[in-house]
């Protein structure tokens, strides 16, 4: 009598597995479908960045092959050179779009293209998804380039939120500010901010040295 119930019991467990095979067998099997589809597209997604980063790491190394020449040829080809980071900066992954703009900002303002330059530091410090360290690097290179001529209430607060103790941009930040102040007449402001860079043993040694030598010249 057990078999017998055994058997019944176990039939209709078959006879209940195949009716919810036939109304759920169509969900299941598209279930899998879209599993596979999803796992092959990330895949293939996978394999389409490796495919970009590595031609965008290609036409990187040679723009900055060219930018860092200083043959005539290289020279002649800076508008080039530049429009191929532009290029680099527009439509390559994020990594390498930060790096061509900072290096094509750097080209535009040595041939003399200051606007142009300042646009792309601009650009750089205000990405939210660029590393911290280069956005504030873009904001130090945007400040330099206008302590000689540019409006001081505009680049005194971006310099001082470099000063920030942790901060590896800090002592170069401060060294601009002493220039800043240099610049509007404060030169006692000017002397304590040169004097405290070169004491500060964390500070580079050429922060150091450049600030050893305006306090002399400043007449300690």
């Amino acid at each position: 009598m057990v078999d017998i119930f055994d058997e019944v019991e176990e039939e209709l467990r078959a006879e209940r597995a195949q009716r919810l095979l036939l109304r759920y067998g169509g969900v299941i099997v598209g279930a899998v479908i879209l599993v596979v589809a999803i796992a092959g597209g990330w895949q293939a997604w996978r394999w389409w960045q490796s495919k970009q980063d590595a031609a965008a790491a290609v036409s990187y190394v040679n723009a900055m092959a060219m930018a860092d020449a200083s043959t005539p040829t290289a020279i002649a080809a800076r508008p080039a050179t530049i429009g191929a980071l532009d290029a680099l900066a527009s439509a390559a992954p994020e990594g390498y779009r930060t790096l061509a703009r900072l290096r094509a900002a750097a080209l535009k303002a040595e041939t003399g293209d200051l606007p142009g330059a300042l646009g792309l530091w601009d650009q750089v410090a205000a990405d939210g998804s660029a590393d911290p360290l280069l956005r504030d690097l873009a904001t130090l290179n945007w400040a330099q380039h206008q302590i000689d001529h540019g409006d001081p209430a505009q680049i005194a607060p971006r310099l001082q939120a470099l000063t920030q103790p942790n901060n590896p941009w800090r002592a170069l930040a401060r060294e601009q500010l002493a220039l800043l102040d240099l610049r509007q007449g404060k030169t006692d402001a000017a002397k304590t901010a040169f004097r405290q860079l070169a004491d500060d043993v964390t500070a580079p040694a050429g922060v150091r040295g450049r600030s050893s030598s305006l306090i002399s010249k400043l007449g300690g």
